[in-house]
Parts: structure tokens; C-alpha cells; sequence
């Protein structure tokens, strides 16, 4: 049970599989973000200008 051995973890990791013995994290599939809808605004008035005497 050493680095010839493919049943032992340190078998494994000198083969460089991976199996029962020596499994390794899964990434997750990361969800795809949907763009946000622009809100739907009303006509936007004009600013208001100053009255000159």
C-alpha cells in the first residue's frame, strides 16, 4: 500500500486519477444572470428655465 499501489490515496495522487478513494470537488455550473429590464418611465419634462424680468 505506497505509490504503486492504485487502490491507496497515495496511489492515486502518483497515477494522477482520481476515483472512490481520492475524489476531488465538482464545480457548480454558475447560473447566467439575466440583464435587467429598463423600467418603463412616463415622457420626461423639460427642466424649467428661469423667468428674465
Amino acid at each position: 500500500m505506497g505509490r504503486g499501489d492504485g487502490r491507496s490515496r497515495r496511489g492515486k495522487i502518483f497515477k494522477g486519477s482520481y476515483g472512490k478513494t481520492r475524489t476531488h470537488k465538482v464545480k457548480k455550473a454558475v447560473p447566467v444572470k439575466k440583464a435587467a429590464a429598463p423600467k418603463a418611465t412616463g415622457a420626461k419634462k423639460a427642466p424649467a428655465t428661469k423667468k428674465t424680468k
